[in-house]
């Protein structure tokens, strides 16, 4: 299969989207806020159109994904879009045999383990994610002056479900495939890769203003490891996007030792969890960078004088950095008050650029 660009589709005029400008380190008319899982099981309006539809039919109907991703940004007034999606998406689009399992996560029939496993993995065609690139363009009719941000699962992330068979605490034998077999591990990573950037230009076609590649657990890794295994191959998905002239996003959870790295591999914003303050964070990316972060989701069940304290501190870290786009640390928990969201938001907001 080429990995050569889709045709892409003329990109939205949005000069003065508080979201771009922040991300591209610009100076935005407020400070602009999303959040990770902002659509989902915290609203219950996604509740009652979800109620009897698995989670992988609904990512694979344009219609219902365009109202679940355009929900929080009508109860919310959140300053950017996140595609309704999961990171197996692509995996399930090519044929592999990968289902989401309620209250386990993504599980996968026949894991991934040797070299003849590698060879066996399909690639993805853009055309067998053409109902996600049709949902999109159902949302830049719709959203309006608000941006649509795409993503994609990293390589290590997307191998560590498939060798393991599901999420996994260790990933005990995702690192040992690693170090005992590291051409398998690189013939892996390498296909892995090619399906992210596959999918993730399919939605940058479609018509996505900006994208983000959740590395979600490469947090278990040393920086040295990282280097090793996992830099090369996101470097290829984030440099395969660098024509595309949108800002590109990178995230992992607990991956403070490593987001010098994660920026090498070609981040235009780097995510900080909330293990780390946003100035230090600043500080180890080299005094310049765009952040986005990073209010831990569990203080969202506090009152709201230790919410809106914890708010205005990030806000004032966030400075530190050439540009800020709020947001929590990981994704909002399903149990989270809707309410509590919206005046963050507010709040947010009106603290100023």
């Amino acid at each position: 299969m080429s990995s050569s660009p889709a045709p892409v589709a003329a990109r939205r005029a949005l000069p003065d989207a508080p979201f771009l400008v922040a991300a591209r380190g610009g100076t935005p008319s407020r400070i602009p806020v999303w959040f990770m899982r902002q659509a989902g099981r915290s609203l219950p309006e996604y509740r009652s159109l979800r109620e009897g539809v698995p989670m992988l039919d609904a990512c694979f109907d344009p219609e219902m994904l365009a109202e679940i991703t355009i929900q929080p940004v009508r109860r919310h007034d959140v300053d950017a879009a996140i595609l309704f999606s999961d990171i197996v998406v692509p995996l399930k689009a090519a044929g592999l045999d990968i289902d989401i399992v309620a209250g386990t996560g993504p599980v996968v029939a026949r894991p991934v383990r040797t070299a003849a496993d590698v060879d066996a993995l399909p690639e993805l065609d853009p055309a067998q994610v053409g109902p996600v690139a049709d949902g999109i363009r159902l949302l830049v009719d719709r959203l309006g002056a608000t941006p649509l941000i795409g993503f994609a699962g990293a390589p290590f992330t997307l191998a560590s479900y498939l060798i393991e068979g599901g999420p996994s605490r260790n990933h005990e034998r995702t690192k040992a495939l690693m170090h005992s077999e590291p051409d398998v591990w690189h013939a892996l990573a390498g296909k892995l890769a090619t399906v992210a950037l596959t999918f993730l230009r399919a939605q940058l076609a479609a018509g996505v203003d900006a994208v983000q590649l959740f590395d979600s657990w490469a947090g278990a890794l040393s920086e040295r490891d990282y280097r090793e295994f996992v830099l090369p191959h996101s470097a290829a998905v984030l440099g395969g996007l660098a024509d595309a002239g949108v800002p590109r996003i990178h995230f992992g959870v607990g991956t403070g030792e490593l987001l010098p790295a994660m920026r090498e591999a070609g981040a235009d914003v780097v995510g900080v969890d909330w293990r780390i303050p946003l100035d230090e964070a600043v500080r180890r990316l080299g005094g310049s960078a765009v952040v986005q972060g990073n209010l831990d989701p569990a203080v969202l069940f506090a009152s709201w004088p230790v919410i809106e304290a914890q708010v205005r501190r990030i806000v004032g870290e966030g400075r530190a950095a050439d540009g800020h786009v709020f947001n929590l640390g990981h994704g909002v928990l399903p149990e989270t008050d809707p309410e509590v969201l919206t005046r963050v938001v507010e709040l947010v907001h009106s603290l100023g650029a």
